[in-house]
């Protein structure tokens, strides 16, 4: 996003391009009610849709008759003087409006993101907001959905804000400790600061240890299948993915690199990857060799691994395989169709799960085991505060974790109070709120100096 300049005004098809049965054009800015005027007349109540005659203004050629809504600042989306034209939607209405809207003065073309630049810039939304909107425009699953619009409600927003307050009179009590050492401050105040530092940096680790649960509802949570040769990967693949996805064969090592689907499985955005099968440390030619590599290396990257063994040689499982088990896996014993006898419950201590993916047998039980298994790793954020949802911010609290660590550690008062600025304006960065100005209204509300 570009910052736009303060005497445009933009404009832009703001619904989905393409036929349909209406069309959005919206423009913000200060020549927005002036372009209304010149299109339809005089401009409608604030806030209330009214049916217009849509017209060039040179030449009062009906274009279109639309539903005109007018939103005057500061109550707005962006902030600024606002427009919506509810356009019936085919392609040649929308071009003729926008090409009139072209050929008034002082209007522009929006770019990418200039509305909502505008918004954030007119301190309608802050960062974390932003950003929320953006995943809530881009949500593919209902717990993408749910966890974005908590971020663009200000889920996240309020928790950075309430933690800044905190700090901002945390940093502020010992300023005033350096600044005004000579006036009536309690002997306590620095061993207070010390307590309520602490408590903060708890809070932040707390939340901090989540943050890769929201970025992996944001990103997609990657399951690696994994196995011996023939154990049944693709063949659970495409029963997954509800299509033929990946080559099956009877022929072991079918699959020598990674294929990658992305599913919906019970509102969580799964990247499931099917990977080469796994022999142990031998392979019959150098492909194979590669596809065993990425296989481990995907098992090792994988936030969730379903380790396959063929039911027909339970008894001697592979031992490649075996490596795998750990708090991260579960264990699923295909080709139940195939094999009469009972198949085992456990296997190397673990749960597992027997299914056929030919008869359907044990396939829905398992997806109920994996769907307990996702919303007990990844939802439970989603009930409470919310989450971190990307690097940035886990980067920015880290910052500020570390910084409030440094000032707790401080042999002096005043490499005490620098640290608390550093973690101050960290936590600023993350909402893009950093003003340390707030530092002077908290020493003059809370002391009383020079009485």
């Amino acid at each position: 996003m570009s910052p736009s300049a303060p005497e445009d005004t933009i404009y832009a098809l703001s619904s989905g391009g393409g036929r349909s049965a209406v069309a959005v054009i919206r423009l913000s800015g200060p020549d927005a009610a002036g372009a209304l005027e010149g299109l339809s007349g005089p401009l409608p109540p604030p806030r209330e849709a009214r049916l217009r005659a849509l017209r060039v203004p040179d030449t009062q050629e009906l274009l279109d008759r639309a539903l005109v809504l007018w939103f005057p600042a500061p109550a707005s989306f962006t902030g600024e003087d606002c427009v919506e034209l509810h356009l019936h939607g085919s392609q040649s209405v929308v071009a003729a409006v926008l090409r009139a809207l072209s050929g008034m003065e002082r209007l522009r073309a929006a770019g990418p993101g200039d509305f909502t630049r505008r918004a954030f810039d007119n301190d309608r939304l802050d960062l974390t907001e932003v950003e929320g909107l953006a995943d809530l425009i881009d949500a593919q699953t209902e717990v993408q959905r749910r966890q974005a619009q908590r971020q663009f409600d200000g889920a996240l927003t309020q928790r950075i804000e309430h933690w800044r307050d905190r700090l901002i009179r945390l940093s502020a009590h010992v300023e005033a400790a350096i600044d005004f050492s000579e006036e009536e401050i309690p002997e306590t105040l620095l061993s207070d600061c010390l307590t309520e530092s602490s408590g903060l940096r708890a809070e932040m680790e707390e939340l901090l240890a989540t943050s890769r649960a929201g970025e992996r509802i944001r990103e997609g949570i990657y399951i690696a299948l994994l196995g011996a040769p023939n154990a049944g990967k693709s063949s659970l693949l495409n029963a997954l993915a509800k299509r033929e996805a990946a080559i099956v064969s009877e022929i072991a090592g079918t699959t020598r690199d990674v294929i990658e689907v992305a599913l919906d499985i019970s509102g969580f955005p799964v990247i499931l990857g099917d990977t080469a099968g796994l022999r142990g440390d031998v392979a019959i030619d150098p492909i194979e060799a590669e596809g065993m590599r990425r296989s481990r290396e995907r098992a090792a990257q994988a936030d969730l691994k379903l380790v396959l063994f063929d039911g027909q040689e339970i008894g001697t499982p592979e031992p490649g395989s075996l490596q795998l088990l750990d708090d991260k896996a579960l264990v699923l014993i295909t080709k139940k169709d195939l094999v009469s006898e009972p198949l085992p419950e456990s296997l190397d201590g673990q749960p597992a799960y027997a299914l056929s993916v030919i008869s359907g047998e044990g396939v829905e039980a398992f997806l109920q085991v994996l769907e307990r298994r996702l919303e007990a790793s990844y939802a439970s954020g989603l009930q409470g505060s919310a989450l971190l949802t990307r690097e940035r911010h886990r980067e920015g609290l880290k910052t500020c974790i570390e910084a409030l660590a440094r000032a707790e550690d401080a042999p002096e008062v005043s490499l005490m109070a620098e640290d608390f600025r550093h973690a101050l304006t960290a936590l600023g960065r993350l909402t893009g709120r950093v003003d340390v100005e707030d530092l002077l209204d908290v020493i003059f509300r809370d002391f009383c100096i020079g009485k």
